[in-house]
């Protein structure tokens, strides 16, 4: 059986395969992923209308349902037995999915899978390299099952080389792939990104190539293997700083809250706090200057090159021109200068600030254990034409994180597998990571 995506769908197959739903409505996708990289990947795809089947170890679950504090305690249920709390970790990267355990060891978890795969048109997985293969699902047995399959590998250092088999974690992929040593406030203080950038990456790389074999298997009609890492997101993040190395020969080190490349460019201290300014050209510095009662051609600030070389001084200069000026008002003169320009928010202010709900970037869901919540939403919009110009199509309605094995019945009674009532308690199973 081939997988049941949109490919082969007519309008009226589905009717949940409108624009409202999402442009990957129809699409199936069987989530083997556990911790962050590979569940951001398929909350992706979720996100954008995909029905995601998240696979888990029975009685513990994804690794990341036990990260914390902090945690939420529901309550005791209707029966009044207690009921698991739930980490908001796990919460952050898994809404828009279905829950169901599997122990992958079992006859019974290898002949869900199995279904699964039939049905599905994307799997996801990111155990170390030859785990799946051992569990007896390996490439060419995933193709034998279903030959339209994508399939999904992310790893910690790439699938091959002579460090393959090495684990990841964002933070160890942070330092090996230099990301700390660019990150700091100079540089013999690395540090770490704030969030857990090589895990986010490697799941936003993952479901770009996801998204590239699917448009690709219609035309060859054949699934495809896609490979991403912690390694190959973070290296294919250096941007500037990688060319700066490979064609200039220059090493970048952590140069704190200012650019390396531009000035001023950076953090400002002033009055009651601080301002950012971000004076990308030379008009830019120009409109600055004026505003401020400073010559733009003042010696050693006369071009861009000047002042990233002199950039100390630059930054003394303005701030000692920002030192009467609490950030309110600073902020406001830039804006009528026409210079970009912002402030530092704490998450708080951020949640509560009206352009971010503007851009539904907080959705509200329904937990069947913790009630309402309120989730970061989808950073991604959609519209269509209309006869009054573009209509947004982005899908509307969300389903919250599941509990573990909340669809383990539907699941199967979907794949036509019986429920098992009289099966043994299955064993809980980490798979090697």
């Amino acid at each position: 059986m081939t997988g049941s995506s949109t490919d082969d769908l007519t309008e009226n197959d589905s009717a949940s395969s409108g624009p409202s739903a999402g442009p990957l409505a129809g699409y199936v996708v069987v989530d083997l992923t556990r911790a962050l990289a590979g569940p951001h990947a398929s909350m992706m795809l979720g996100d954008l209308g995909a029905r995601v089947v998240k696979v888990e170890t029975p009685g513990s679950g994804d690794d990341t349902r036990g990260w914390g504090p902090p945690f939420v305690d529901p309550g005791p249920g209707e029966d009044g037995v207690p009921r698991p709390p739930e980490s908001t970790y796990f919460l952050s990267c898994n809404r828009n999915k279905e829950s169901i355990a599997l122990d992958l060891k079992s006859d019974d978890g290898r002949e869900v899978l199995t279904r699964l795969v039939e049905r599905s048109d994307v799997l996801m997985e990111n155990f170390r390299p030859g785990v799946l293969d051992r569990l007896g699902f390996d490439v060419a047995r995933l193709h034998e099952i279903n030959p339209r399959l994508v399939i999904l590998s992310i790893s910690g250092f790439g699938h091959d080389g002579p460090e393959a088999s090495r684990p990841g974690y964002d933070q160890i992929g942070q330092g090996e792939a230099g990301i700390m040593s660019l990150t700091g406030s100079g540089p013999d203080d690395p540090q770490r990104v704030g969030v857990p950038i090589g895990d986010l990456l490697a799941g936003m790389y993952g479901a770009y190539g996801v998204l590239a074999a699917l448009l690709e298997r219609t035309r060859t009609g054949r699934g495809q293997v896609v490979r991403t890492s912690l390694l190959a997101a973070l290296v294919g993040v250096h941007a500037f700083q990688g060319t700066r190395y490979t064609v200039a020969g220059e090493v970048g080190r952590a140069a704190g809250n200012h650019h390396p490349a531009v000035a001023p460019y950076g953090l400002f201290r002033c009055r009651d706090g601080a301002v950012q300014l971000a004076i990308g050209s030379q008009g830019l510095w120009r409109s600055l200057c004026a505003g401020f009662g400073l010559d733009p051609g003042t010696p050693g600030m006369a071009s861009n090159a000047d002042r990233v070389v002199n950039r100390e001084t630059v930054v003394k200069t303005l701030e000692s021109l920002f030192e009467d000026w609490e950030a309110g008002p600073l902020l406001e003169r830039l804006a009528e200068l026409g210079i970009p320009a912002g402030r530092v928010r704490t998450l708080d202010e951020v949640y509560a600030w009206e352009q971010t709900l503007s851009q539904g970037l907080l959705i509200d869901v329904e937990h069947p254990s913790l009630g309402q919540l309120k989730l970061p939403g989808p950073p991604v919009r959609f519209f269509g034409g209309g006869n009054d110009g573009l209509v947004e199509v982005t899908r509307r309605a969300h389903t919250a994180p599941p509990t573990l094995d909340e669809h383990g019945s539907s699941v199967r009674a979907w794949l036509g597998l019986d429920q098992r009532p009289d099966a043994p308690p299955q064993v809980p199973v980490t798979a090697d990571r």
